[in-house]
């Protein structure tokens, strides 16, 4: 008997640990269809090329896909779906992330630096042009988030606005705790948004050294001392735990899949469960692309 190919929607998976994850899923006998956003195609279909698979069982599709132009956000979502067309979107992989400081202007003219575009903004509003297809489909939404989320403290909140707009001149550490704990808001959000047409949950890769997140950084930071760092291909087997985790707790807002495969309980993260909170950092389509001018 036929197997029906699984679907998966994939934001930065060009290298790092989402290509090391799309690498580990061609291994496997279970078909997937691939539909990956990338800036640089030519360098994206190149690696993909040189990884052994089995092109009968699986295909990937390479779409452009700049998360610091919304413009080309939208028009990936549209090739998305007509790709799809009456195919289930099984998995939105939402893996995309920036350690880069607040410095220099808007791109393409956002008022927003560009880590916080790239690692909430245009992945959310991705996920609001999907969103219908989402729902029919009863996805998944896999969002890869980072245990630095624990360290944001009430005090921090406040100087979110300011800290995330272009040339703010926060600090790369400042603009990534910020902007990861503010897509884990937005985890949130979409889980009290599409309720049980969909499963969305955060999973954390641990503690990956060699993915080049911190190459915008200004300064080499020490590693030798960290016990728990992982290899890459260790972290993407950490982030696929969550595209077949079945074995959910029975408190809604317990969403967070560690890197060693356990739940963490509410009071870790207990910040982000803010209500008010979430809506303040989840815009509707409308609004984004009012802000952006590409209201259609």
């Amino acid at each position: 008997m036929t197997t029906i190919a699984k679907t998966i929607v994939a934001t930065g998976a060009s290298s790092g640990l989402g290509f090391e994850s799309v690498k580990q899923l061609l291994q496997q006998p279970q078909p997937y269809k691939f539909i990956i956003g990338a800036q640089d195609l030519q360098t994206t279909r190149a690696a993909y090329d040189k990884v052994q698979y089995n092109a009968t069982t699986h295909s990937v599709s390479i779409l452009p896909l700049d998360l610091t132009d919304l413009r080309t956000v939208k028009s990936f979502a549209q090739r998305t779906l007509e790709n799809l067309n009456k195919d289930k979107l099984d998995i939105l992989f939402l893996n995309a992330g920036m350690n880069k400081a607040a410095k220099g202007p808007g791109l393409k003219g956002s008022p927003w630096c560009e880590a916080y575009l790239v690692n909430h903004l245009s992945q959310h509003y991705l996920t609001q042009l999907l969103r219908e297809k989402l729902s029919a489909s009863h996805s998944r939404i896999v969002v890869v988030s980072s245990g630095l989320i624990r360290s944001v403290k009430e005090d921090d909140i406040e100087a979110f606005r300011s800290n995330l707009k272009a040339d703010s001149g926060a600090n790369g550490f400042a603009v990534y705790h910020a902007s990861k704990f503010i897509q884990f808001l937005g985890a949130h959000w979409w889980r009290r948004q599409l309720g049980t047409s969909t499963t969305v949950l955060a999973v954390s890769p641990g503690f990956v050294v060699g993915t080049g997140l911190g190459r915008h950084l200004d300064f080499k930071p020490n590693l030798d001392n960290i016990p728990d760092k992982s290899t890459v291909e260790e972290g993407a087997k950490n982030l696929l735990r969550a595209f077949d985790q079945t074995n959910f707790p029975e408190d809604p807002e317990q969403i967070f899949l560690t890197s060693w495969g356990e739940w963490w309980s509410k009071d870790v993260y207990w910040l982000s469960l803010d209500k008010r909170l979430q809506d303040q950092w989840c815009p509707t389509k409308e609004d984004i692309e009012k802000e952006a001018g590409i209201a259609s």
